[in-house]
């Protein structure tokens, strides 16, 4: 039988959902400042196991010089990396560069592209003046041009409050000098009677995030890796960048199929460079795709994530649509946990369904 809904309880809800309205609303309007802030509490959730590693394993008790440590490591492991990747992908670009330009030869059928161009302009300036000084071309350059400034200024923003300001290595810094008091104390912020509430909420997002971010991040690296050496072994044009460009992507289940575009330019350079037939390159690339995927999704897969439920990819990528139009760039990093609490919210007190 359905609880009948009263004015009282019609008016507390309806005031929550207000409530969430102004925080959204208060959020958007704050992202500038709250950006640096959000990215600072990611990168401490991800770096907290290390940290814990250092004090506990390594016997490093001092909590402050355990996180300078740990970000010592860090930058050594991923200096490490790019001095092992930028070397060979610049040889990679120079090589492509070399493909392109016989590419571009071969297909015009003359030693000198800069010299057909010229030539097409020549024989074509007048239609060409005709149509810069054409009302149509003045219109869409006054549509177009507020619209790009207006897109670069916001892009500019989010680069200079995430790149330019060190205040987001601040935050992490004192974020993990006092983490657990953090994450166990923010529970005051409700009533008493409300919080073993959230108190069991927030550990179901606790452990949906732990299976996700780190159990995800091990399946798309062992992706990218396998994609590494599979090109390498191919001789494929940009092997490792591609490899590390497919991996990445695999950080949001199944997204790095739209890596098969670059891989089909590839292969058309690849073909244009060796006189290989296009179709036996491009298919060699679509199979390495085919049995990645198959060792992913029978091996990799189940071995790292287990049983644990993870997120839908559909899911997952409306989410990200959905809370980066709401927020901006800040929604694309929280919508992962808000994401993850609304699930464990209709799981544990909707559906009645708990996964312990």
């Amino acid at each position: 039988m359905q609880d009948k809904i009263t004015f009282d309880k019609f008016i507390r809800k309806a005031g929550l959902l207000l409530l969430v309205v102004f925080v959204l609303l208060t959020m958007n309007y704050l992202s500038g400042v709250l950006l640096p802030f959000f990215i600072a509490w990611l990168f401490a959730y991800l770096l907290y196991p290390i940290v814990r590693f250092v004090q506990d394993k390594m016997r490093v008790r001092v909590r402050a010089l355990a996180i300078i440590v740990t970000l010592v490591f860090v930058i050594g492991v991923i200096g490490g990396i790019v001095w092992l990747i930028i070397p060979p992908m610049i040889e990679q670009f120079q090589k492509l560069g070399d493909v392109l330009t016989k590419y571009l030869q071969q297909t015009t059928h003359t030693g000198s592209f800069t010299a057909l161009v010229r030539d097409w302009l020549h024989d074509h300036r007048l239609e060409i003046e005709r149509f810069f000084k054409s009302e149509d071309f003045t219109d869409a350059l006054k549509t177009s041009m507020p619209k790009l400034f207006s897109f670069v200024g916001q892009t500019a923003n989010v680069i200079i409050s995430i790149v330019a300001s060190m205040i987001t290595l601040l935050y992490m810094f004192f974020i993990l000098l006092d983490y657990e008091l953090l994450t166990t104390n923010w529970i005051r912020i409700f009533p008493e009677k409300n919080r073993p509430f959230w108190r069991e909420l927030m550990k179901d997002v606790e452990r949906e995030l732990n299976n996700y971010i780190r159990g995800q991040g091990l399946v798309a690296l062992c992706m990218g890796i396998m994609f590494c050496i599979g090109f390498t072994i191919m001789d494929f044009p940009m092997a490792i960048g591609l490899g590390i460009l497919i991996g990445i992507l695999d950080l949001v289940p199944y997204l790095h199929t739209f890596a098969i575009i670059p891989t089909a330019f590839l292969a058309m350079l690849k073909a244009a460079d060796t006189g290989q037939n296009f179709w036996w390159i491009f298919g060699l690339a679509v199979g390495l795709f085919c049995l990645v995927q198959i060792i992913t999704d029978m091996v990799v897969t189940p071995k790292i994530m287990g049983k644990a439920m993870g997120l839908n990819p559909a899911i997952l990528l409306l989410s990200l649509s959905v809370w980066g139009a709401l927020l901006g760039f800040l929604g694309l990093i929280v919508a992962l946990p808000l994401t993850t609490l609304l699930i464990a919210y209709w799981q544990r007190y909707v559906t009645k369904e708990h996964h312990p």
